[in-house]
């Protein structure tokens, strides 16, 4: 009989270890410059909004329980490839030349909210832009005022507040007076156990070679400097507990 025990214990003292270092090994993976960038080589899941599998199911749960107080959590913006954010950045780009705006100070105003192309955390399929799909959907959609007291958004941001870090997702851009870079941002999320680790890995790739393309508006602005600035402000300057 104590044979028998022990050899259960044995049995069952083994099977936590294997569990313990796959989910170790899963927390531990390596990502290509491709899957950081938003080249692909990333396993997605979802139709219109993709994210990576893992997210996807916390996102899924955290929705559910959300019904239950009445909010409807919709994602508005989830993966986005280079070539989309590259065509947001255009876009924006050329917008604010039209307006009379030099190359320096358009690039100012884009970095306030967008990323530049192949350093979108979005690239990852670990971010979300979310809404309350069951109140009237203002004209704009992702402004601060939306979110903040007497906003549309206000009971959707006060349950995020109190529930989303139990599912995983912390806020990225938050309104810390001593953050710098992107704008706060009170609709962006990031499923941490994926989001964190390929942080990291971003943060070895050559940037610059990451983001030079002649097909980027306003691409001779892309000096050391720059970029270097960029990434220590925008890029690294986020929520602690996601770095």
């Amino acid at each position: 009989m104590i044979l028998k025990n022990k050899n259960k214990y044995i049995i069952i003292s083994l099977l936590l270890l294997f569990i313990l270092n796959s989910n170790a090994l899963n927390a531990q993976q390596t990502y290509s410059k491709k899957a950081l960038t938003g080249r692909g080589d990333l396993e997605l899941v979802g139709n219109t909004i993709k994210l990576q599998p893992e997210v996807f199911r916390q996102f899924k749960k955290m929705q559910k329980e959300a019904l239950k107080s009445g909010i409807k959590i919709q994602i508005v913006s989830g993966y986005r490839s280079y070539q989309r954010q590259l065509y947001i950045w255009n876009n924006k780009y050329n917008k604010f030349a039209l307006e009379g705006f030099t190359p320096k100070e358009i690039f100012q105003k884009i970095i306030n909210y967008t990323t530049i192309p192949g350093t979108s955390r979005h690239h990852w399929g670990t971010e979300m832009d979310i809404i309350d799909a069951k109140v009237k959907m203002p004209l704009k959609l992702l402004v601060e005022t939306n979110y903040a007291k007497n906003g549309v958004y206000n009971p959707l941001k006060k349950w995020m507040d109190a529930n989303s870090e139990k599912f995983g997702f912390f806020l990225v851009y938050d309104n810390s007076i001593n953050r710098k870079g992107f704008k706060y941002e009170p609709w962006h999320y990031s499923y941490k156990k994926r989001a964190k680790p390929m942080f990291k890995q971003f943060l070895k790739l050559n940037i610059i070679k990451s983001i030079i393309n002649k097909n980027l508006k306003g691409n001779q602005l892309m000096t050391f400097n720059f970029v270097n600035n960029y990434v220590n402000k925008n890029i690294k300057d986020i929520n602690f507990q996601l770095k």
